[in-house]
């Protein structure tokens, strides 16, 4: 079975209580939500995940840096892809306007 997950970012994110996992009789995809840019959170989720779950393969949202997706791929060792997802221009600006029409982002004073 291939075993996959996603780590995707939200202002209210907490591993602990947003997790989900969909199976097939090939796949069991995991979703676990973090809280914005705790990339430590990210870390040991993924660790945790490979470690204790068996995923080989996993997807991070594209809030991820270049440095942030390094330090997960660098926690996983070798033992799981790691890919970050990512959107042309137009894309990402509409989901940037979202994301700031639905208050994810604070405010600057």
């Amino acid at each position: 079975m291939f075993k996959s997950a996603f780590i995707v970012m939200a202002p209210d994110g907490d591993p602990a209580k947003y997790r989900s996992t969909i199976k097939t009789s090939k796949l069991e995809f995991t979703t676990v939500v973090i809280e914005m840019m705790d990339f430590d959170a990210a870390v040991e989720v993924a660790k945790d995940l490979v470690q204790n779950q068996g995923v080989q393969s996993i997807y991070l949202c594209a809030g991820f840096t270049h440095q942030a997706a390094a330090r997960v791929a660098s926690a996983v060792g070798g033992r799981a892809a790691v890919q970050v997802s990512r959107g042309d221009v137009p894309s990402t600006m509409m989901v940037g306007e979202i994301l700031t029409k639905e208050g994810w982002f604070a405010e600057e004073g």
